[in-house]
């Protein structure tokens, strides 16, 4: 049978009642039931939907996260990495590192909801960091044999990950734009 569609609209309202949810009451706790009684919708709408709820969280994470990092080119890496900043605000910065956190709990217990981050959200932000520093690299901002190249995605996730743990404090963009002129744009000779 043939999914049906559901409008942008109503899809954009599905994704923030999950992630809402998911702020609440954690990635173990999230139902579906409680998202189709949040949703007013079927939970069998839910499954034909998405398949699983690993599916319909990632997916909702990746709703909210409209920068594509391949698609930004200001012409320079540094200018790119700014870019990608500007795209979002403190705020959302920090709630998204919320749910990420409470998710980094989660994968652990929850093979589909890793394999579905992998997949929806880590992938394709490593594929678009690629393309970004390959630029870099072919504009000849960086060496193609800096052996930090590989180590970029570590890097960027580090940030994020120590933030928390080592201040108390959430990521944002100063936070972001020091780290980079500091450990990332040195380590790649820019």
């Amino acid at each position: 049978m043939a999914r049906s569609r559901l409008t942008p609209e109503r899809e954009s309202e599905l994704y923030a009642a999950v992630l809402d949810l998911l702020g609440e009451v954690g990635y173990e706790a999230l139902t579906m039931d409680a998202v189709a009684a949040r949703t007013r919708s079927s939970k069998a709408t839910l499954y034909r939907q998405w398949g699983s709820k690993a599916e319909l969280v990632v997916k909702a994470l990746r709703h909210n996260k409209p920068v594509q990092l391949g698609e930004i080119d200001t012409g320079s890496l540094r200018g790119d990495f700014r870019a990608a900043l500007q795209r979002t605000d403190d705020c959302q910065m920090e709630k998204s590192s919320a749910l990420m956190r409470g998710l980094g709990q989660a994968v652990h217990s929850n093979p589909d909801l890793l394999q579905a981050l992998r997949e929806l959200m880590v992938e394709p932000e490593l594929t678009g960091l690629g393309l970004m520093i390959g630029r870099a690299v072919d504009r000849g901002e960086v060496r193609p044999d800096n052996p930090a190249l590989s180590y970029v995605p570590h890097m960027m996730i580090g940030a994020f990950a120590a933030r928390e743990l080592v201040e108390g404090r959430p990521v944002d963009q100063a936070f972001l734009t020091d780290y980079a002129e500091a450990v990332v744009f040195p380590a790649l000779g820019v």
